[in-house]
């Protein structure tokens, strides 16, 4: 997707160009691709897209005002123009984790000159905002999270071992087809193995099948141009293999950790929006954030799945959004 589906258009802002771009030099060989849109004097905001591994899109800017906003997006490390590109074959995510992501952004802001900025993330999005949040939160005016994620181990496992399978098994069918029987006892461990095999005939469509099951249930009705996007070769394989990098390691996270530390954000304005009939991420991870920090407004969206592309999900973002630049 480039500036949205058609169908946002009365729902988000128009679509704009930045007004700046650059690498940021992450180290470890890392060079993070970010770029600035709307008003360079407005309230300053970080978007973190999902995945991990998804990369940035134009559209993600909409969500805010340009009059009010100074937008920032940043592609997180392997993926969308960031580089090296996990599509590759030396790229070494050794060096990527979510505490190097998190380190990423207090550089961001640091060489941006940014005291406070409100950050806004979605699916994978929600776990990094949480764990920049738990760790910085002097330096976040506000939250705005969308369809839960903490990575644990329940959460993997519903959706990556089975638990899904059970409302989308035509789909799971797909999933499955690259595993051999006797390794989907443990299919997060299966896809590694082929994921990281040198030979592009193992790895490019071991990538597909994986990007394919989650871009066929992030919508509650199907969207063909989202799957088609997701399934591209280069970026379903950057895609693949840092999700898989990363739920191989639980987000280098304690079990539980995001919502058991949320004391640390308690006082923080906050938004969770979450639609009801998510698959991906079911609301249960939403709802233990919920009663675990009460004092975030908690929107759940009626006919909705998992996609901020979705009307109503779109629509709450948006809202929240507005508000807080006042």
């Amino acid at each position: 997707m480039t500036d949205g589906p058609a169908h946002l258009d009365g729902i988000l802002y128009p679509p704009i160009e930045p007004y700046e771009t650059g690498m940021l030099l992450a180290g470890e060989g890392n060079r993070v691709y970010w770029e600035q849109s709307g008003n360079p004097e407005g309230k300053p905001v970080v978007f973190l897209h999902g995945g991990p591994g998804s990369g940035t899109s134009p559209w993600q800017r909409r969500f805010f005002d340009p009059e009010a906003y100074r937008i920032i997006l940043f592609d997180q490390r392997g993926c969308g123009r960031s580089t090296p590109h996990a599509s590759e074959p030396e790229a070494d995510l050794k060096h990527n984790t979510t505490w190097h992501l998190v380190a990423d952004m207090e550089l961001l802001r640091k060489n941006f000159g940014i005291p406070k900025w409100q950050v806004f993330g979605g699916s994978w999005g929600s776990a990094l905002a949480l764990a920049y949040a738990e760790a910085y939160p002097e330096h976040v005016t506000e939250l705005v999270l969308r369809g839960i994620f903490t990575l644990r181990s329940a959460e993997i496992e519903w959706f990556y071992e089975g638990g899904a399978s059970a409302i989308r098994p035509d789909q799971w069918e797909d999933f499955l087809a690259p595993i051999a029987l006797l390794e989907r006892a443990r299919l997060v461990e299966a896809y590694h193995r082929r994921l990281n095999d040198p030979d592009p005939a193992v790895h490019v469509p071991a990538a597909i099948a994986w990007s394919r099951w989650e871009a066929s249930t992030l919508t509650l009705l199907p969207d063909d141009d989202l799957v088609a996007s997701m399934t591209e070769p280069r970026g379903a394989t950057a895609f693949a293999r840092i999700e898989n990098h990363y739920f191989m390691h639980g987000g280098w996270f304690d079990e539980g950790q995001l919502i058991a530390q949320v004391d640390k954000v308690r006082d923080i304005p906050a938004v969770i929006v979450q639609g009801r009939y998510d698959v991906c991420t079911p609301m249960m991870t939403a709802w233990d954030l919920h009663r675990a920090w009460p004092e975030a407004e908690f929107t759940i969206v009626p006919d909705a799945s998992h996609s901020a592309s979705e009307p109503g999900i779109a629509a709450a973002l948006r809202a929240a959004t507005d508000r807080f630049a006042e």
